[in-house]
Protein backbone atom coordinates (compact mmCIF):
# COMPACT_ATOMS: atom_id res chain seq x y z
CA UNK A 1 0.00 0.00 0.00
CA UNK A 2 1.84 3.47 -0.97
CA UNK A 3 1.86 5.91 1.87
CA UNK A 4 -0.50 8.38 0.21
CA UNK A 5 -3.44 5.66 0.67
CA UNK A 6 -2.08 4.70 3.85
CA UNK A 7 -2.39 7.77 5.18
CA UNK A 8 -6.18 8.39 3.83
CA UNK A 9 -6.79 5.35 5.52
CA UNK A 10 -5.38 6.52 8.69
CA UNK A 11 -7.53 10.03 8.68
CA UNK A 12 -10.72 7.80 8.33
CA UNK A 13 -9.84 5.83 10.95
CA UNK A 14 -9.10 8.45 13.43
CA UNK A 15 -12.51 9.63 12.10
CA UNK A 16 -14.27 6.53 12.89
CA UNK A 17 -12.54 6.65 16.42
CA UNK A 18 -13.43 9.94 17.49
CA UNK A 19 -16.96 10.18 16.08
CA UNK A 20 -18.75 6.43 16.44
CA UNK A 21 -17.67 4.45 19.51
CA UNK A 22 -20.06 1.55 19.05
CA UNK A 23 -19.03 1.50 15.56
CA UNK A 24 -15.29 1.16 16.33
CA UNK A 25 -16.09 -1.05 18.99
CA UNK A 26 -17.09 -3.44 16.58
CA UNK A 27 -14.62 -3.20 13.42
CA UNK A 28 -11.68 -3.76 16.10
CA UNK A 29 -12.57 -7.10 15.89
CA UNK A 30 -12.25 -7.19 12.15
CA UNK A 31 -8.36 -8.13 10.24
CA UNK A 32 -6.30 -4.67 9.31
CA UNK A 33 -7.64 -4.93 5.51
CA UNK A 34 -11.36 -5.41 7.14
CA UNK A 35 -11.29 -2.52 9.24
CA UNK A 36 -9.51 -0.10 7.10
CA UNK A 37 -11.95 -0.74 4.71
CA UNK A 38 -15.09 -0.08 7.07
CA UNK A 39 -13.51 2.96 8.55
CA UNK A 40 -13.46 4.70 4.69
CA UNK A 41 -17.15 3.89 4.78
CA UNK A 42 -17.84 5.48 7.87
CA UNK A 43 -16.11 9.08 7.39
CA UNK A 44 -17.70 9.25 3.83
CA UNK A 45 -21.24 8.26 5.51
CA UNK A 46 -20.26 10.58 8.25
CA UNK A 47 -19.58 13.46 6.12
CA UNK A 48 -22.98 12.91 4.29
CA UNK A 49 -24.90 13.14 7.94
CA UNK A 50 -23.00 16.11 8.68
CA UNK A 51 -24.61 17.69 5.80
CA UNK A 52 -27.56 16.74 6.78
CA UNK A 53 -27.19 17.51 10.39
CA UNK A 54 -25.39 21.07 10.11
CA UNK A 55 -26.41 24.38 10.37
CA UNK A 56 -26.37 25.36 6.42
CA UNK A 57 -29.19 26.26 4.47
CA UNK A 58 -31.27 24.13 2.68
CA UNK A 59 -30.12 24.85 -0.32
CA UNK A 60 -26.73 25.36 0.53
CA UNK A 61 -27.11 21.32 1.97
CA UNK A 62 -29.08 20.17 -1.20
CA UNK A 63 -25.58 21.78 -2.89
CA UNK A 64 -22.94 20.00 -0.93
CA UNK A 65 -24.73 16.66 -1.26
CA UNK A 66 -24.86 16.84 -5.21
CA UNK A 67 -21.35 17.82 -5.05
CA UNK A 68 -20.80 14.50 -2.83
CA UNK A 69 -22.73 12.39 -4.77
CA UNK A 70 -20.68 13.44 -7.81
CA UNK A 71 -17.90 12.48 -6.07
CA UNK A 72 -19.46 9.26 -5.47
CA UNK A 73 -19.41 8.78 -9.32
CA UNK A 74 -15.42 9.83 -9.45
CA UNK A 75 -15.28 6.55 -6.86
CA UNK A 76 -17.33 4.17 -9.23
CA UNK A 77 -15.07 5.81 -12.65
CA UNK A 78 -11.96 4.78 -10.80
CA UNK A 79 -11.33 8.33 -11.42
CA UNK A 80 -9.80 9.29 -7.97
CA UNK A 81 -5.88 9.52 -8.20
CA UNK A 82 -3.80 8.43 -5.02
CA UNK A 83 -2.65 11.85 -4.18
CA UNK A 84 -5.74 13.85 -4.41
CA UNK A 85 -6.23 15.93 -1.81
CA UNK A 86 -9.55 14.23 -0.38
CA UNK A 87 -8.55 11.55 1.90
CA UNK A 88 -11.93 9.93 2.81
CA UNK A 89 -12.21 9.69 -1.12
CA UNK A 90 -8.62 8.25 -1.44
CA UNK A 91 -9.34 5.40 0.92
CA UNK A 92 -12.74 4.74 -0.26
CA UNK A 93 -11.45 4.60 -3.96
CA UNK A 94 -8.90 1.70 -2.83
CA UNK A 95 -11.76 -0.23 -0.80
CA UNK A 96 -13.59 -0.64 -3.79
CA UNK A 97 -10.97 -1.42 -5.44
CA UNK A 98 -9.90 -4.18 -2.91
CA UNK A 99 -13.55 -5.29 -2.21
CA UNK A 100 -17.29 -5.71 -3.87
CA UNK A 101 -18.65 -2.68 -2.32
CA UNK A 102 -21.90 -2.11 -3.89
CA UNK A 103 -21.77 1.93 -4.03
CA UNK A 104 -25.33 2.39 -4.98
CA UNK A 105 -26.00 1.88 -1.19
CA UNK A 106 -24.32 5.32 -0.61
CA UNK A 107 -26.36 7.00 -3.30
CA UNK A 108 -29.27 5.44 -1.11
CA UNK A 109 -27.91 6.84 2.01
CA UNK A 110 -27.51 10.43 0.10
CA UNK A 111 -31.38 10.07 -0.60
CA UNK A 112 -32.22 9.37 2.92
CA UNK A 113 -30.46 12.12 4.36
CA UNK A 114 -32.10 14.25 1.57
CA UNK A 115 -35.53 13.70 2.87
CA UNK A 116 -34.02 14.88 6.38
CA UNK A 117 -33.12 17.67 4.48
CA UNK A 118 -36.91 17.90 3.18
CA UNK A 119 -38.16 17.89 6.83
CA UNK A 120 -39.90 14.16 5.29
CA UNK A 121 -42.17 12.66 8.09
CA UNK A 122 -43.43 9.27 8.20
CA UNK A 123 -46.70 8.67 8.65
CA UNK A 124 -46.87 4.33 9.08
CA UNK A 125 -43.91 1.62 9.67
CA UNK A 126 -43.75 1.42 5.60
CA UNK A 127 -42.75 5.13 5.17
CA UNK A 128 -40.79 5.01 7.69
CA UNK A 129 -39.06 1.86 6.98
CA UNK A 130 -38.19 3.39 3.39
CA UNK A 131 -35.63 6.00 5.09
CA UNK A 132 -33.99 2.93 7.62
CA UNK A 133 -33.22 1.16 4.62
CA UNK A 134 -31.90 4.17 3.03
CA UNK A 135 -29.59 5.52 5.93
CA UNK A 136 -29.09 2.04 7.82
CA UNK A 137 -29.86 -0.72 5.52
CA UNK A 138 -27.69 0.40 2.18
CA UNK A 139 -24.75 0.20 5.00
CA UNK A 140 -25.81 -3.20 5.93
CA UNK A 141 -25.19 -3.82 2.40
CA UNK A 142 -22.42 -2.35 2.25
CA UNK A 143 -20.61 -3.91 5.12
CA UNK A 144 -21.76 -7.13 3.52
CA UNK A 145 -19.28 -6.37 0.66
CA UNK A 146 -16.53 -6.05 3.23
CA UNK A 147 -17.25 -8.97 5.34
CA UNK A 148 -18.10 -11.53 2.29
CA UNK A 149 -20.59 -14.00 3.41
CA UNK A 150 -18.62 -18.02 3.61
CA UNK A 151 -18.83 -19.86 0.33
CA UNK A 152 -21.39 -22.74 0.05
CA UNK A 153 -22.91 -21.22 3.73
CA UNK A 154 -26.39 -22.51 3.42
CA UNK A 155 -29.08 -19.83 3.11
CA UNK A 156 -26.34 -17.26 1.67
CA UNK A 157 -28.16 -15.89 -1.40
CA UNK A 158 -30.17 -13.65 1.49
CA UNK A 159 -27.47 -12.56 3.03
CA UNK A 160 -27.73 -9.04 1.85
CA UNK A 161 -31.45 -9.06 2.79
CA UNK A 162 -30.21 -10.12 6.10
CA UNK A 163 -28.03 -7.20 6.24
CA UNK A 164 -30.42 -4.96 5.02
CA UNK A 165 -32.77 -6.12 7.95
CA UNK A 166 -30.13 -5.58 10.99
CA UNK A 167 -29.31 -1.85 9.91
CA UNK A 168 -33.16 -1.74 10.36
CA UNK A 169 -32.93 -2.69 13.33
CA UNK A 170 -29.94 -0.66 14.36
CA UNK A 171 -31.42 2.71 12.96
CA UNK A 172 -34.72 2.02 14.73
CA UNK A 173 -32.95 1.49 17.94
CA UNK A 174 -31.14 4.50 17.28
CA UNK A 175 -34.70 6.59 16.73
CA UNK A 176 -35.78 5.40 19.88
CA UNK A 177 -32.32 6.38 21.81
CA UNK A 178 -32.66 9.85 20.37
CA UNK A 179 -36.07 10.69 20.35
CA UNK A 180 -35.78 13.92 22.73
CA UNK A 181 -32.91 14.75 20.38
CA UNK A 182 -34.54 15.11 17.25
CA UNK A 183 -37.40 16.73 18.61
CA UNK A 184 -34.97 19.40 19.42
CA UNK A 185 -34.05 19.19 15.85
CA UNK A 186 -37.48 19.55 14.75
CA UNK A 187 -37.13 16.21 13.38
CA UNK A 188 -40.24 13.50 14.33
CA UNK A 189 -39.00 9.53 12.76
CA UNK A 190 -41.58 7.35 15.04
CA UNK A 191 -44.59 6.39 12.48
CA UNK A 192 -47.42 9.56 12.63
CA UNK A 193 -49.77 6.21 13.30
CA UNK A 194 -47.96 4.73 16.29
CA UNK A 195 -48.13 8.41 17.58
CA UNK A 196 -51.58 8.53 17.41
CA UNK A 197 -52.00 5.10 18.93
CA UNK A 198 -50.43 6.06 21.98
CA UNK A 199 -51.56 9.76 22.30
CA UNK A 200 -48.09 11.13 22.01
CA UNK A 201 -48.64 13.17 19.06
CA UNK A 202 -47.59 16.28 20.46
CA UNK A 203 -44.66 15.28 20.44
CA UNK A 204 -41.01 14.72 22.96
CA UNK A 205 -39.94 18.50 23.26
CA UNK A 206 -40.06 17.62 26.96
CA UNK A 207 -38.18 15.51 29.74
CA UNK A 208 -41.89 14.22 30.16
CA UNK A 209 -44.33 12.35 28.07
CA UNK A 210 -46.98 14.10 26.55
CA UNK A 211 -49.95 14.44 29.14
CA UNK A 212 -52.42 11.72 28.96
CA UNK A 213 -50.19 9.51 26.58
CA UNK A 214 -49.15 5.82 26.93
CA UNK A 215 -45.31 6.84 26.17
CA UNK A 216 -44.37 3.39 27.40
CA UNK A 217 -46.32 1.57 25.63
CA UNK A 218 -45.38 3.60 22.48
CA UNK A 219 -41.90 2.46 23.04
CA UNK A 220 -42.59 -0.65 24.44
CA UNK A 221 -44.76 -1.26 20.78
CA UNK A 222 -41.44 0.07 19.11
CA UNK A 223 -39.32 -2.13 21.02
CA UNK A 224 -40.69 -5.22 19.91
CA UNK A 225 -40.21 -4.25 16.76
CA UNK A 226 -36.80 -3.80 16.99
CA UNK A 227 -36.40 -7.51 18.43
CA UNK A 228 -38.32 -8.77 15.30
CA UNK A 229 -35.73 -7.43 13.27
CA UNK A 230 -33.09 -8.24 15.34
CA UNK A 231 -33.80 -11.87 15.37
CA UNK A 232 -34.52 -11.79 11.55
CA UNK A 233 -31.05 -9.98 10.87
CA UNK A 234 -29.19 -12.26 13.02
CA UNK A 235 -29.88 -15.21 10.33
CA UNK A 236 -26.76 -13.14 8.68
CA UNK A 237 -24.21 -14.17 11.62
CA UNK A 238 -23.96 -18.43 10.11
CA UNK A 239 -23.14 -17.15 6.80
CA UNK A 240 -20.19 -14.74 8.29
CA UNK A 241 -16.29 -16.27 8.56
CA UNK A 242 -15.77 -16.06 12.12
CA UNK A 243 -14.10 -12.46 12.92
CA UNK A 244 -16.80 -11.17 10.47
CA UNK A 245 -19.43 -12.46 12.61
CA UNK A 246 -17.58 -11.44 16.10
CA UNK A 247 -17.95 -7.61 14.63
CA UNK A 248 -21.10 -7.98 13.76
CA UNK A 249 -22.51 -9.71 16.84
CA UNK A 250 -20.54 -7.34 18.68
CA UNK A 251 -21.99 -4.08 16.93
CA UNK A 252 -25.43 -5.58 17.45
CA UNK A 253 -24.69 -6.32 20.75
CA UNK A 254 -24.49 -3.28 22.23
CA UNK A 255 -27.49 -1.77 20.17
CA UNK A 256 -29.18 -4.67 21.73
CA UNK A 257 -28.38 -3.43 24.99
CA UNK A 258 -29.37 -0.34 24.20
CA UNK A 259 -32.28 -1.38 23.48
CA UNK A 260 -32.10 -3.57 26.84
CA UNK A 261 -32.02 -0.51 29.28
CA UNK A 262 -34.49 1.64 27.02
CA UNK A 263 -37.02 -1.40 27.77
CA UNK A 264 -36.55 -1.53 31.52
CA UNK A 265 -36.96 2.60 31.74
CA UNK A 266 -38.66 4.00 28.70
CA UNK A 267 -38.89 7.73 29.73
CA UNK A 268 -35.27 7.99 30.24
CA UNK A 269 -34.97 8.38 26.72
CA UNK A 270 -36.69 11.67 27.02
CA UNK A 271 -34.27 12.71 30.20
CA UNK A 272 -31.12 12.64 27.79
CA UNK A 273 -29.27 9.97 25.88
CA UNK A 274 -29.34 6.39 26.84
CA UNK A 275 -25.78 4.68 26.81
CA UNK A 276 -23.65 2.06 27.58
CA UNK A 277 -20.85 2.36 29.74
CA UNK A 278 -17.17 1.44 28.46
CA UNK A 279 -16.42 -1.51 30.28
CA UNK A 280 -19.81 -2.71 28.97
CA UNK A 281 -19.00 -2.11 25.70
CA UNK A 282 -15.51 -4.03 26.44
CA UNK A 283 -17.69 -6.88 27.29
CA UNK A 284 -19.42 -7.02 24.85
CA UNK A 285 -16.21 -6.63 22.02
CA UNK A 286 -14.81 -9.78 24.03
CA UNK A 287 -17.52 -12.18 23.92
CA UNK A 288 -18.03 -11.23 20.02
CA UNK A 289 -14.30 -11.86 19.63
CA UNK A 290 -14.74 -15.35 21.65
CA UNK A 291 -17.63 -16.10 19.32
CA UNK A 292 -19.76 -16.38 22.75
CA UNK A 293 -22.61 -14.30 21.15
CA UNK A 294 -22.26 -15.16 17.27
CA UNK A 295 -22.82 -18.85 18.74
CA UNK A 296 -25.71 -17.96 21.24
CA UNK A 297 -27.50 -16.00 18.89
CA UNK A 298 -27.02 -18.47 16.08
CA UNK A 299 -28.77 -21.44 18.23
CA UNK A 300 -31.13 -18.90 19.00
CA UNK A 301 -32.09 -17.96 15.53
CA UNK A 302 -32.10 -21.31 14.70
CA UNK A 303 -34.82 -22.12 17.23
CA UNK A 304 -36.95 -19.43 16.18
CA UNK A 305 -36.44 -17.60 19.71
CA UNK A 306 -33.79 -14.36 19.56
Amino acid sequence: MSAPVQAAYSYCEAVTGQQARNFAYGIRLLPYEKRQAMSALYAFSRRVDDIGDGELDVETKHARLADTRKLLDRIRDKAVEEDDTDPVAVALADAAQRFPLPLGGLDELIDGVLMDVRGATYETWDDLKLYCRCVAGAIGRLSLGVFGAEPGAPGSERAAEYADTLGLALQLTNILRDVREDAGNGRTYLPADDLAKFGCSAGFRRATPPPGSDFSGLVHFEVRRARALFAEGYRLLPMLDRRSGACVAAMAGIYRRLLDRIERDPEAVLRGRVSLPGHEKALVAVRGLSGLDARYISRRTARGRV
